[in-house]
């Protein structure tokens, strides 16, 4: 790997930072300022591209092997989103067991409960939502981080239909309830165990419904539960979502494996999920901490679905050290070039199956914005464009609206020439230089958006600055679904 000069270093650093909060993200930032060979920009954005060319590869080999199922929906009568992918085959991960449940959280027959069991020594880092309400397990797993360092992080237990978010102490009370019985239980303090929650807001968590669970539970660990696991965190989610790949680290194959849950309430800024990522490879806290900061920018945080974000948002990344590679405590580490681009392509794989589930969603959109003052005003820009409803329900009744589009991109109140902004639908032109495109073929563009999925890509001709959002369209469904969320 090219190593660069340390002023990149610190950029990449700053990347990492805005995506974090609190004192075990601050210590990541503050080892990849120190990095002498750390990531390149020319590095990371070839991984990302390598990361979306090898998501649609995963997904077109997988699907031959296996379809998407409606068992284990979250909410019954829901039919499949037709964006939908097959859950992945996922191998076991030494150090990683898997169990379900069902506690009871919901009405009719389901599981509702995953417990995961961590070796001994296993590093843990995490990504959590900025909405300022929060909730009793996100504030769990950020002071126990913190306290921890990450270090030896023994279990994870998580419950779908109480979100447990806004019940103030009563909540609060109730999470370190499940984590005392689930540290007794495994030998561990109540620090070593990570807790998530997802479902409707305001309900406190009856933490009995889990511990009573517990022993039974504990009985049906395996190593081998990923796609269990996947359904057992769903709610209005219509498929399971699963990741997986193997990397080299110093000649040593490493496997990293994923899930994630959501389906509505979903936007940048630590898009609204649950993502939980494993690997059996050694990397320190601080390491761990630090890549998956920098990639959540990359990845979940460039999806939306609605433009809501959720009180309840976790990203946890778990490295168990089984592998028998050898430890690496700088993420900018050579030996951890391919790990680095394997664990972009999972993150980005599992964010995209997001949007693929998007509630009531028919089309998967894939919004470029290009020529702006800067990367981030190119992001804020393309988010604009992907959450507008007008732009989305344009999408749904395959109408090429390019003037909602050019709307969109002038209320996004960032720099941009009006006469030099082209709007591009796939290779067709439907506006350049501030103008409709001379080319312009209503019936090509008509056709163009039959298609499920499909780009848009923008250019605001004021700089060099780049993003990249992905979105779906916004349904009648969408309404039905939220309308009767909570019956």
């Amino acid at each position: 790997m090219t190593k660069t000069p340390k002023a990149s270093g610190k950029k990449i650093a700053a990347k990492a930072q805005e995506t974090t909060s609190g004192p075990v993200e601050r210590a990541g930032a503050a080892i990849e300022r120190a990095l002498v060979d750390p990531l390149t920009s020319a590095l990371k954005r070839a991984g990302l591209r390598r990361a979306q060319k090898n998501a649609g590869e995963t997904t077109s080999a997988s699907s031959a092997t296996s379809a998407p199922t409606s068992a284990g929906a979250g909410k019954p009568g829901l039919a499949i989103s037709p964006l939908a992918v097959p859950f992945p085959v996922i191998p076991p991960i030494a150090g990683v067991e898997i169990a379900t449940g069902r506690a009871g959280f919901y009405k009719h027959e389901r599981e509702d409960l995953l417990l995961m069991r961590f070796a001994e020594g296993t590093s843990a880092a995490g990504v959590f939502t900025r909405h300022g309400v929060g909730s009793a397990p996100v504030d769990w797993c950020k002071r126990q981080l913190a306290a921890s360092g990450g270090a030896d992080v023994r279990a994870l237990v998580v419950n779908a239909g109480c979100a447990n978010s806004f019940t103030g102490k009563p909540g609060a009370d109730a999470v370190r309830r499940v984590a005392t019985a689930v540290g007794k239980r495994f030998d561990c303090r109540q620090r070593d165990v990570m807790m998530a929650s997802t479902g409707v807001i305001g309900v406190i968590l009856d933490d009995s419904k889990i511990t009573a669970r517990l022993p039974e539970v504990e009985t049906r660990l395996t190593a081998d539960a990923w796609a269990q696991a996947g359904r057992a965190i769903m709610t209005t989610d219509t498929f399971p979502k699963g990741a997986y790949a193997t990397a080299m680290i110093d000649g040593h194959e490493v496997k990293i494996a994923g899930i994630a849950k959501g389906s509505g309430m979903i936007a940048p800024d630590m898009a609204t999920m649950l993502a939980f990522v494993a690997t059996d490879a050694a990397i320190a806290p601080a390491a761990l901490q630090t890549l998956v900061s920098l990639y959540t920018r990359t990845t979940f945080n460039c999806v939306t679905v609605d433009g809501d974000r959720s009180t309840n948002d976790t990203l946890l990344l778990f490295a168990t050290g089984q592998s028998g590679a050898p430890k690496i405590s700088r993420p900018g580490d050579k030996r951890l070039a391919d790990f680095r681009d394997k664990l972009e392509h999972v993150l980005l794989d599992l964010a995209l199956q997001l949007v693929r589930d998007g509630e009531g969603a028919t089309k998967f959109v894939k919004i470029t914005v290009n020529g702006a003052e800067s990367p981030a005003s190119a992001r804020k820009i393309a988010r604009t464009i992907a959450e507008s409803p007008l732009v989305k329900t344009a999408f749904a009744g395959e109408d090429a609206n390019w003037g909602r589009i050019v709307m969109a991109v002038g209320r996004a109140d960032e720099p941009v020439a009006r006469e030099k902004i082209s709007v591009k639908f796939g290779d067709l032109y439907a506006a350049r230089d501030g103008l409709i495109s001379a080319e312009y073929d209503e019936a090509k563009m008509s056709a163009y958006v039959k298609n499920q999925e499909f780009e848009v890509s923008v250019d605001v001709g004021v700089g060099k600055g780049s993003a990249t959002v992905w979105t779906c369209d916004l349904t009648k469904q969408y309404v039905a679904i939220n309308g009767d969320y909570r019956s």
